[in-house]
């Protein structure tokens, strides 16, 4: 084989390595069962001043409610509520697996306008969250370099919906940024280096690419939602809230509450044009006529009873009981290890004294 034609085929072999990095290097690991569903997150770096509404409006996000609750923004937060270029925004998105990867499920879709070209797509209106090639593939696209004004195009999004470590957890795809190290990004999300190598098959610092989506898991919070309620994919990361049963339900995650997700009627009406609520069902637990989901009584000062929210379906609202005593625990005195040991060296000493007595009294009768 000649000099040329030996650099020809390295440059090849550099070429389609290039090209499979380039087709791999945003897949997220989903090991999950054949279409499994879930909440995941992904990190938007708007590249001018925006608005809430049209970041919800680009990601074809159902209600404005849900990216307010992913940022921790008040509910009653304006829909032209001002973004500044590059501010990350998390956009809260449905994530589907499906051969050990995880996409969006069919959003966002974006209409393609005069002058869009795909890595123009991919790179400046999304925020790098991936490659024109993905864009490509999920669209079937014979010829990347002809797309037609108008094109609606599916935008398939990083996600996951993998537990961690055994743990629940959200799924963010944060791009990273220049200067940026896995013990930074960790840090920032409070997760550690290790877990997010391992997580995203990266070794080493020198391996990270700016401008690259990176999979950061952010933990959840524990809650009672049943296997077989509507939402039961349902997690929500610490520092956030999200809105569930057809918009009747706020929940929210603070890890201060001892990682356990709390919930309470939202004072909103149903949202869902597909609910056959036209009002809120009941949210009261069991047959109390006063304690609903959110509410915690106390007995004896020492025994708390909260009703936690279970989830919903066709009919109704699901609760449930959830007891725990703080009261201190009760035992016999008599049986404690400590307390016999104390009695017996107090009748030890008792008999001591008692002889010692008795021995006093005979040496003071001999001097008499």
């Amino acid at each position: 084989m000649g000099n040329f034609q030996l650099k020809l085929v390295l440059l090849l072999f550099t070429v389609c390595a290039a090209l499979s990095t380039l087709s791999t290097a945003q897949d997220f690991k989903c090991s999950a069962q054949t279409a499994a569903r879930c909440q995941a997150l992904v990190g938007y770096l708007p590249p001018n001043k925006t608005t809430i509404s049209e970041i919800q409006s680009l990601f074809t996000v159902k209600n404005l409610r849900s990216i307010l609750g992913a940022n921790n923004f008040p509910p009653g937060t304006p829909r032209n509520f001002s973004v500044p270029a590059q501010k990350p925004i998390k956009v809260p998105i449905h994530c589907i697996c499906s051969n050990g990867t995880g996409v969006s499920d069919k959003v966002p879709v974006y209409t393609v306008k005069k002058d869009d070209g795909l890595d123009f797509i991919a790179r400046t209106i999304f925020g790098q969250l991936l490659k024109y090639q993905k864009i490509v593939e999920a669209n079937n696209i014979s010829n990347p370099d002809l797309i037609q004004i108008g094109q609606n195009l599916t935008i398939p999004l990083p996600c996951s919906c993998d537990d961690v470590d055994n743990a629940k957890v959200v799924h963010y795809a944060h791009v990273v940024e220049e200067g940026s190290s896995f013990a930074l990004i960790a840090q920032k999300f409070g997760t550690d280096r290790d877990t997010l190598m391992k997580l995203n098959g990266i070794h080493d610092d020198s391996k990270l690419i700016a401008g690259e989506p990176l999979d950061v898991p952010l933990k959840a919070c524990n809650s009672s939602i049943r296997a077989d309620s509507f939402d039961n994919y349902l997690r929500v990361a610490n520092g956030t809230y999200t809105f569930t049963a057809n918009s009747c339900v706020k929940c929210q995650c603070d890890a201060t509450n001892n990682w356990t997700l709390q919930c309470e009627p939202s004072q909103f009406q149903p949202s869902s044009p597909n609910s056959r609520w036209k009002t809120c069902p009941s949210m009261l637990c069991g047959d109390s006529e006063s304690l609903s989901i959110g509410n915690t009584t106390t007995s004896n000062n020492c025994n708390r009873t909260t009703c936690e929210y279970a989830g919903y379906n066709n009919l109704s609202i699901l609760t449930t009981l959830n007891s725990l005593s703080t009261c201190p625990s009760k035992f016999k005195l008599s049986s404690h290890p400590l307390f016999c040991l104390n009695a017996l060296q107090i009748y030890v000493l008792i008999v001591s004294l008692h002889w010692n007595t008795i021995l006093s009294l005979q040496v003071h009768w001999l001097f008499i």
